[in-house]
């Protein structure tokens, strides 16, 4: 967002509230009937809504508990305070509560406006788990690329011995002795396959073009529909207004893929019964932290199901090679997934509970 932006939309409140768009903090408004007069950046960021649309509405109704909040709020109003600040947990419909430290002050004009500025507790953590998971992905890279061309090397050698060793087999006993040395032929190829798929981020070229997040997500929403025609609906809830940015379109639709392919998956239960869902959420996030680097917009993609969830004992370890909660599963999906965004210069993450889990991916926007 650029200033000239952020100063019309701040001017559609207040002009002296022109500054706070530049805050990484919420800073909402409130008059006094309770509604929402202004909201920067980084509030609209963290009640996940537009301005225009909060506007509307009261800052109660974004709450399942706003009674503490409200109260504080009458107080302020009151002038029992110059400020108050205090530490809130306040919940929401469907989604994580939202654990907060909140600074709020009444305002002398416009008469009973109240300035409320929340600060997540959780964000300086999501950033360090943000960087711990970056450098974590670089290490299982490099270990992954030097065991898989250790990996390679002799499986050349076994293959072609084998292959050796059955031309020589006596025609006596070729046609029991053969399907052992078939044994080792067809297991080396099928480790050469994994060693490959190991390499492949590493090896495929960047190509970079114009791409418009919408059409990915439709080109991956014909394909899961193709293998899962009947049980499954695919709700899309896109924001129409995100530009369009740099990127390497088959990455991304490889990586959307990986993802909506393991959730449908994962579905196979409510497939059966047919109540299925997996969305396609995209929103634009404003003032936004990736890899240590702060972008004005980003795309913010959500891939969600409600399917059982990912399994506790390797919620925390989805990201790493050869790890996967499906019997069979090569557990590559989700870290070509990764890589494939980080390439981006983006981040992936996962929330996830029985009946609830998505997949965050935010990239940085023009």
């Amino acid at each position: 967002m650029n200033a000239q932006h952020a100063n019309a939309r701040a001017g559609e409140a207040m002009p002296s509230l022109a500054g706070l768009e530049l805050l990484a903090s919420a800073v909402v408004l409130v008059d006094g009937a309770g509604q929402i007069a202004y909201a920067n950046a980084a509030a609209e960021n963290l009640l996940e809504s537009s301005l225009k649309a909060l506007s509307r509405q009261k800052l109660s109704a974004q709450f399942l508990n706003p009674d503490e909040l409200e109260h504080i709020c009458a107080q302020a109003r009151q002038h029992k305070f110059s400020d108050l600040r205090q530490d809130l947990t306040l919940e929401r419909a469907g989604r994580d509560p939202l654990h907060v430290h909140s600074i709020v002050s009444a305002l002398d004009e416009p008469r009973d406006h109240i300035l409320i500025e929340l600060r997540e507790h959780l964000q300086h953590l999501k950033l360090d788990r943000e960087e711990r998971m970056l450098d974590q992905s670089q290490v299982n890279k490099e270990l992954i690329r030097n065991l898989a061309h250790e990996i390679k090397n002799p499986l050349g050698g076994i293959r072609g011995a084998a292959q050796l060793l059955e031309m020589e087999l006596p025609p006596l006993h070729l046609g029991q002795l053969r399907e052992y040395t078939q044994v080792i032929i067809k297991e080396a190829d099928r480790l050469q396959t994994l060693v490959d798929r190991l390499l492949a981020p590493h090896r495929r070229p960047h190509i970079v073009g114009d791409v418009n997040i919408h059409e990915v997500c439709e080109r991956v929403r014909s394909l899961i529909l193709a293998e899962f025609p009947t049980g499954l609906a695919i709700r899309r809830d896109y924001d129409a207004s995100i530009p369009e940015f740099r990127g390497d379109k088959e990455q991304l639709i490889q990586t959307v893929l990986n993802i909506a392919h393991n959730a449908a998956q994962a579905l196979s239960a409510r497939i059966e019964a047919g109540d299925a869902e997996l969305v396609f959420k995209t929103r634009v996030a404003r003032q936004v932290t990736l890899a240590k680097v702060r972008y004005g917009l980003a795309l913010d993609l959500h891939i969600i199901d409600n399917g059982p969830g990912i399994a506790p004992q390797i919620r925390d370890r989805i990201f790493y090679p050869l790890v996967s909660g499906r019997e069979g599963g090569s557990g590559l999906g989700l870290t070509l997934a990764q890589t494939f965004v980080q390439q981006h210069l983006g981040v992936i993450e996962c929330e996830s509970r029985p009946g609830y889990t998505d997949f965050r991916i935010l990239l940085p926007l023009p």
